[in-house]
């Protein structure tokens, strides 16, 4: 008996230990398992409806319960639900959701194609790894409740996705695997004892009562091995054949039902061949590679939740001085909130407090705290280290950037590469070419010796079961995307991978990508000897006032504060520090004030400043845009990968051939637009070259999205991301070597992945096709193809040697 207390009101599925989201029901404060459910709830004791539960003899959405699954679909056509897990695009409607039941890459292709062919419908794209669905719709053409409902009429069951919803799901699963796996293994191990003294009897004249005997014990031992442990495959394969579509799950069901039904008829009526101990051996092996599958996919799924996790479920907002614990979806612009140490950022805001050590390792990568002060932007998620500090929230949740970055996640996991649509599509028609094969076996040994003809046929169909096949490409894809995330680069659409692992060229915009995008003083060249550092302090002094970006420049070296400033727009400012009158700005401005003229201007490249008093002129100082301490390796790196480096500026060349030499950049283009960049990406493209394009800006918006692949800085603007096919999140470019690295390893294990299937395939059948290979045999093959396949792609969660 499940203690009520422990699951949730409304599915009753178990409460997750991450946490609960709680609602008053007549008169009693109940515990749901997600926001969803909750959300649910509420509408249905809002309709009026609140009987609903006093009434109902079955859990929500279950597929069984017929009488109420159309009333419980259509509360999902509301906006109070749909908020939860639904988001609103310019004419459409974007929603995730959780896919249950499916057990190979042709489930995946019915399930597209499926609900992809209803009107309304823009794409659905479902993820084999993780079982997750993207949908985009036209909410005005097609309900929401009648695509859910077509996808419970072809043998699934769709949940709205939320992390604590998922994880669930994944513990539930988990049990039902142990359980049919114990079952399975502990059968497999008596059958097999019972076995071996059968074929031992063959030789040494066994009594026929003890022969009877070991069958029937064989009978009842396999007998809950093949109707419980192997349930799952029949379920499948009788879904599959009700709609007309072939999946794995058939000639599975094929070899394991055919198999049992003949040792029964042959321990029922005698004489004949038992194949207990195969069919026991082949669920348990069966079973168990699905079981290693199935924690792969569960350690991907909990990696890409652990991300959305970071965001608190609830935050504490301060109302006229008193502290108030709310739920975070319901914070808004302009709260005002309270974090404690070790607590996380409930949504973007601005920081109040005069500074804040604060974790950004789930977003960057970098493992050590930053230090932020008033008036800075926090990202929600980011946790809080040292010291409670107030914010004003900015976004509410569902537009800020955790929520954008899971968006563009989701997005890239659901969006397949031509080489993961073409497993997809081979994996299908493999299985009608191993049933079709299986029939010419079968009849083929049938004429020749019809004694054998059984348990070839198993070992055939078993032995060709397409799993490693299928998961081939999806495993490999997820665990890429996944580490990379990790490392600081975030993809947002699915060909990225394979595209970046042919790039030969990368270029580069100069402002905001290979440099800061700040303004820095370069080099101060001191004009009366006065030391350098005093030079910077009264640069410093005149600055602090000012607004102008030029002040920030000199924010650095700020020491003391001037007595008197006066800002002159457009020429410099004028001020005095320690009763020295002194001038800061355009040379012809700053020379005035000792009534002479200036120096010789310095053949540096960037903004030459003079800085001078009545007594004559001090120093020039050069302000230019900062290089990115990492940008140099960056490039050694890249070109380590035998890649090709391009600068595209739209600065003057000097400044271009500069930056481009401390870099060691050999090639610059200079004092481009964004047109001629298009220009210039598209020929190198039409004339074979495979563009690698990283950027920030608007102004690189045009070329960000007619390169073949692209990335946008963490700092670009959102129309610059939303372009962009990857986001540097780490804003660190020494990860561009990394990924393209990455990407080259994931391309080729995904070529030894289906090198290694297809070989084996090949090898396999007619080996087994000729009789050389017994069904205990087959098992134990199509068991390890699939775990070579599953190993050999989770070497992707290691980051590449050197990075």
């Amino acid at each position: 008996m499940v203690d009520q207390a422990k699951v949730c009101f409304h599915c009753a599925t178990p409460l997750p230990a991450s946490g609960q989201f709680q609602l008053e029901v007549n008169g009693t404060l109940e515990s749901f398992c997600c926001p969803a459910c909750r959300a649910v709830t509420q509408t249905i004791l809002g309709s009026g409806l609140d009987k609903y539960y006093q009434h109902r003899d079955k859990p929500a959405f279950d597929p069984g319960n017929n009488t109420s699954i159309d009333a419980e679909l259509g509360l999902y056509d509301s906006p109070e639900v749909q908020r939860e897990f639904v988001r609103t695009l310019a004419d459409s409607s974007e929603a995730s959701l959780v896919i249950e039941g499916i057990s190979c890459a042709a489930c995946v292709w019915l399930l597209e194609k499926h609900i992809g062919s209803l009107a309304g419908v823009a794409s659905f794209n479902v993820n084999l790894t993780n079982h997750r669905a993207r949908l985009v719709w036209n909410p005005e053409a097609v309900p929401l409740s009648e695509i859910l409902h077509q996808i419970l009429a072809i043998g699934y069951t769709p949940h709205p996705y939320h992390p604590n919803r998922e994880e669930q799901l994944y513990q539930q699963e988990h049990k039902r695997a142990v359980r049919r796996l114990g079952v399975a293994g502990v059968g497999m191990m008596q059958v097999m004892m019972m076995a071996m003294a059968l074929y031992l009897g063959d030789n040494l004249t066994m009594e026929p009562h003890i022969e009877r005997f070991i069958r029937w014990t064989s009978l009842i031992v396999a007998t809950p091995v093949v109707l419980y442990a192997a349930r799952p495959f029949f379920i499948a394969a009788l879904r599959d054949i009700k709609i007309r579509h072939l999946s794995m799950d058939v000639p599975v069901s094929i070899a394991i039902g055919g198999a049992y039904i003949a040792s029964v008829w042959a321990t029922l009526f005698g004489g004949g061949e038992v194949y207990f101990d195969s069919v026991s051996m082949f669920t348990f092996f069966l079973l168990i590679g699905r079981f290693f599958e199935m924690q792969a996919r569960h350690r991907t799924g909990l990696a890409g939740n652990a991300l959305a996790n970071l965001l608190p479920a609830s935050a504490i907002k301060l109302e006229s001085g008193q502290e108030k614990l709310i739920p975070v979806a319901e914070l808004k612009a302009g709260d005002r909130v309270l974090v404690k140490p070790g607590h996380s950022i409930p949504a973007d805001s601005i920081l109040f407090s005069e500074s804040a050590s604060i974790d950004e390792s789930a977003l960057t990568g970098e493992p050590l705290p930053v230090t932020r002060h008033k008036g800075d932007a926090l990202t929600g998620g980011t946790l809080n280290v040292d010291q409670p500090i107030e914010l004003e929230v900015v976004t509410a949740i569902e537009q800020g950037r955790m929520s954008a970055i899971l968006n563009l996640l989701d997005r890239a996991q659901a969006d397949k590469p031509e080489v993961a649509r073409v497993a997809d599509k081979v994996a299908s028609y493999f299985v009608a070419a191993v049933l079709l094969t299986a029939c010419v076996v079968g009849f083929s040994w049938y004429a020749i010796r019809p004694q054998d003809a059984v348990w070839i046929v198993l070992s055939v169909l078993v032995v060709t079961c397409p799993c490693a096949l299928s998961l081939a490409t999806p495993t490999a894809l997820t665990a890429a995307i996944g580490s990379l995330r990790q490392m600081g680069l975030l993809i947002t659409r699915g060909h990225v991978l394979e595209s970046l692992a042919q790039a030969n060229l990368v270029a580069f915009d100069k402002t905001g990508t290979l440099t800061t995008g700040k303004l820095s003083v370069r080099k101060t060249l001191s004009l009366n000897g006065a030391p350098e550092a005093e030079c910077l302090a009264i640069g410093a002094a005149l600055e602090s006032r000012s607004e102008h970006p030029i002040a920030s420049a000199f924010a650095p070296f700020f020491s003391y504060a001037p007595q008197t400033v006066q800002t002159h727009v457009g020429s410099g400012i004028e001020g005095q520090v320690d009763l020295r009158d002194l001038r800061i700005g355009k040379p012809e401005f700053a020379a005035e004030i000792y009534l002479g003229q200036p120096p010789e201007r310095p053949s540096e490249t960037g903004l030459c400043l003079l800085l001078a008093s009545s007594d004559g002129p001090i120093c020039w100082f050069i302000i230019d845009d900062q290089i990115r301490p990492e940008a140099g390796e960056a490039i050694a790196a890249l070109k380590a990968l035998q890649l090709e480096v391009v600068m595209l500026t739209g600065d003057a060349m000097a400044n271009g051939e500069r930056v481009g030499s401390e870099l060691g950049i050999d090639r610059v283009e200079a004092q481009m637009t964004p047109e001629s960049k298009l220009e210039w990406v598209n020929q190198r493209q039409q004339a074979g070259q495979r563009v690698l394009m990283v950027g920030d800006g608007i102004n690189d918006i045009p070329v960000l999205s007619g390169a073949q692949t692209s990335v946008a800085m963490s700092e670009a603007t959102d129309l610059a991301k939303t372009s962009a096919d990857a986001v540097l999140i780490s804003a660190d470019l020494r990860k561009l070597a990394a990924a393209v690295a990455q990407a080259r390893r994931t391309r080729s294990i995904i070529k030894q992945n289906i090198g290694w299937a297809l070989g084996y395939n090949l090898i396999a059948l007619p080996l087994a096709a000729l009789g050389f290979i017994a069904p205990w045999m087959a098992a134990i093959g199509m068991s390890a193809s699939s775990l070579v396949v599953v190993g050999n792609a989770l070497r992707l969660n290691s980051n590449p040697k050197g990075y």
